[in-house]
């Protein structure tokens, strides 16, 4: 069982969402551009949170998406159920007839995992994953690294690296 890209961009896209969405509707156009993902498919995954209104549009000049509900009642299962992510370990998809319509012997133990996976998705909301976010941003800014990411990180080792060889 794997958490496919619909269900890992559709997290990360709720966050960068829920990072900017107090300064108004934020475009699926910055979201592509800060988390790498692709536009056309941001905007299919849009449509699917929208129709189970985990978020709303805004047309127009300055449009874009807000949250569609408050952030600490949006749990990360409800965001992958949203796009259509399946949680489901089992072979059968739970049906019971994992072998010539039979029980697997296997069965149990990937039902019970399906049950845990759920209860812990249902139990970390998008607040939890902002919050970590914020703490992330903050340390990293503390110690000087550049809070976007690896570009800036990168142009900070090397003023390290000149300063270093200067002292030498």
């Amino acid at each position: 069982m794997k958490l496919t890209t619909k269900g890992r961009f559709a997290v990360t896209a709720m966050i960068d969402l829920a990072l900017r969405h107090e300064g108004g509707p934020v475009t699926l156009a910055g979201i592509s551009e800060r988390q790498s993902i692709s536009l056309s498919y941001l905007e299919q995954l849009f449509g699917k949170l929208r129709r189970n209104q985990l978020v709303s549009s805004v047309r127009g000049p300055g449009g874009g998406y807000r949250l569609g509900k408050n952030i600490a009642e949006m749990s990360v299962a409800e965001i992958i159920s949203a796009v259509d992510e399946p949680l489901d370990a089992t072979n059968c998809g739970g049906q019971a007839n994992c072998k010539d319509e039979q029980l697997c012997m296997t069965h149990q133990l990937w039902t019970t995992l399906n049950a845990r996976m759920i209860e812990y998705l249902n139990s970390v909301t998008l607040a939890d994953l902002v919050e970590a976010q914020k703490a992330k941003l903050a340390a990293a800014a503390s110690v000087g690294e550049h809070p976007l990411g690896s570009a800036g990180g990168e142009a900070q080792r090397s003023h390290r690296s000149i300063a270093i060889v200067n002292a030498a």
